[in-house]
């Protein structure tokens, strides 16, 4: 009545034969059979490695374009730091603050800084500041107020080169240099399209 079974088969009675094992040692992604009962790994989206907001960590795109001791580069602005500092720090600090200060105004307080109290530095080290955040510069070689109070005629000559190098002429002032920049955009030739082809 029954099937006779061999007991010596251990698939003896049965419809068909179980799954093969699993294989061993490595296996690549999506080759295992669903039917192991597996869950398979998903790929995953592709991260960026982290990065820290830290100032000093994190590393700047932007550097300064000439160097803090390269004040021979541009002889004329030197030799005018060198002898009255305050003319350069107010047209620095005329730029820097978008017109909202005239150059006169601030080299008059600079100027007076100097002659009172002998630490101007603390005042342009400010503006010093205030150059890095708009172009985010780094702080080199060191702190800026380190940077003013050691070597203040070389950190103005090289704000000074930073901001000419940027396309700014200090000896205009912020308004011209706005007008000159508009009258670039409307001056800029026309976009011509090619010919049409049959």
């Amino acid at each position: 009545m029954y099937p006779t079974v061999n007991e010596s088969d251990p698939y003896a009675g049965q419809s068909h034969p179980p799954p093969p094992p699993p294989p061993q040692g490595y296996v690549l992604q999506g080759m295992m059979p669903s039917y192991y009962g597996i869950p398979q790994p998903q790929p995953q989206p592709y991260a960026p490695p982290y990065i820290t907001t830290n100032s000093r960590a994190a590393p700047r795109a932007h550097h300064w374009s000439t160097g803090l001791c390269r004040c021979l580069d541009d002889p004329g602005i030197c030799l005018v730091t060198c002898f009255c500092p305050c003319i350069t720090f107010g047209l620095i600090a005329e730029i820097v603050d978008k017109g909202n200060s005239t150059c006169t105004c601030d080299g008059t307080i600079y100027g007076s800084l100097l002659a009172m109290t002998g630490l101007a530095c603390l005042y342009s080290c400010y503006y010093r500041s205030k150059l890095r955040a708009q172009y985010d510069l780094p702080e080199a070689p060191c702190m800026d107020c380190l940077v003013h109070f050691c070597c203040e005629t070389c950190a103005l000559c090289q704000e000074y080169r930073e901001l000419k190098n940027r396309g700014f002429d200090l000896s205009i002032g912020w308004e011209a240099n706005m007008e000159r920049q508009r009258q670039a955009v409307t001056v800029a030739p026309p976009i011509i399209s090619p010919a049409m082809t049959r």
